[in-house]
């Protein structure tokens, strides 16, 4: 099917539906380094811009809309949360798009915050919005792990099938169990040590942040046998650093390895300082996981 992409970032969401067998007709997002790591690995389609400023009527028609909108107002480690926070307000817009574009199906992604949000008011919200537009909404909380993701990370995709639509969109069934997830140091397993800026793996550098074990996010030490920690995108103080250690717990992992817990290809180069691709990689969708979405949408079609 062909997909709009809204808030694509560096394209791990994008990158999984094309894996799938889906065309990217259309994206955008405002992150200048994001958009041109998205250029060189994905396509020229992407519109580096704010969307408030992009004229609906330049988007192509598409199948899909796809996005994750900023999380940030909605994130678990915002203790001042709220529906009314400035930068939750981007999620209109995509209701915007959707309803201006009509397209059969939509997925959106968020963080696990937007569910306690307001106490549950907030997707409740977020539900009527879709379907005052005309789309049976679904939504549901993942952990990428149980879909062969090396990571416990939380994720909440919201889903809507236009209601005549006959086929409607249903969410991939679980591929593991807790049993046989997939653990970091198998994920990392005979990716060397950086050895430097001139290293033969692409993006294999790392911040010299010194670890600490705090007992909280992003300063944990890691444990080898189980997946990584979630891969978040603060690392550059803005908010403060949150290191994710390497299975060894001698260093913080480098952007590469954060990226392969992603699950992006060792191929998928990110452009930008190396603050920047760290916070790529840590907005990013699992690409395995976004593939089981796209799957999931050929279902439909058949």
């Amino acid at each position: 099917m062909k997909v709009i992409s809204l808030f694509s970032g560096a394209g791990g969401l994008d990158l999984g539906l094309v894996q799938s067998g889906h065309t990217i007709v259309w994206a955008n997002d405002n992150d200048i380094d994001a958009c041109e790591t998205y250029r060189n690995n994905i396509g020229n389609h992407i519109i580096c811009n704010d969307i408030e400023s992009i004229n609906l009527n330049t988007i192509p028609d598409a199948d899909v809309i796809v996005g994750g909108f900023p999380c940030q107002g909605f994130s678990m480690a915002n203790k001042s949360r709220s529906i009314d926070d400035e930068r939750n307000k981007l999620y209109k817009y995509f209701v915007k798009v959707v309803s201006t574009k009509k397209p059969k199906y939509f997925l959106a992604e968020n963080v696990r915050g937007i569910l306690s949000l307001e106490k549950g008011e907030a997707i409740k919200a977020i539900v009527n919005d879709f379907e005052k537009i005309g789309y049976i909404v679904q939504y549901q909380l993942f952990n990428m792990a149980n879909y062969g993701v090396p990571q416990t990370r939380q994720r909440v995709i919201i889903a809507g099938t236009r209601k005549d639509v006959n086929n409607t969109f249903t969410f991939p069934q679980p591929t593991h169990t807790k049993d046989d997830w997939i653990n970091i140091a198998e994920a990392l397993s005979g990716i060397p040590e950086p050895s430097g800026e001139n290293d033969t793996i692409p993006n294999h550098i790392y911040s010299k942040y010194k670890i600490t074990n705090r007992n909280f996010t992003g300063h944990r030490r890691t444990d080898p046998q189980k997946p990584s920690p979630t891969i978040l995108a603060r690392g550059n103080g803005k908010g403060g650093v949150c290191a994710i250690q390497h299975p060894n717990n001698h260093r913080r992992m480098s952007v590469r390895e954060s990226s392969i817990i992603q699950t992006f290809p060792l191929s998928f180069v990110f452009s930008g300082k190396m603050n920047s691709m760290y916070r790529q990689v840590g907005n990013a969708v699992p690409v395995l996981f976004a593939k089981h979405l796209g799957i999931q949408l050929m279902e439909c079609e058949q």
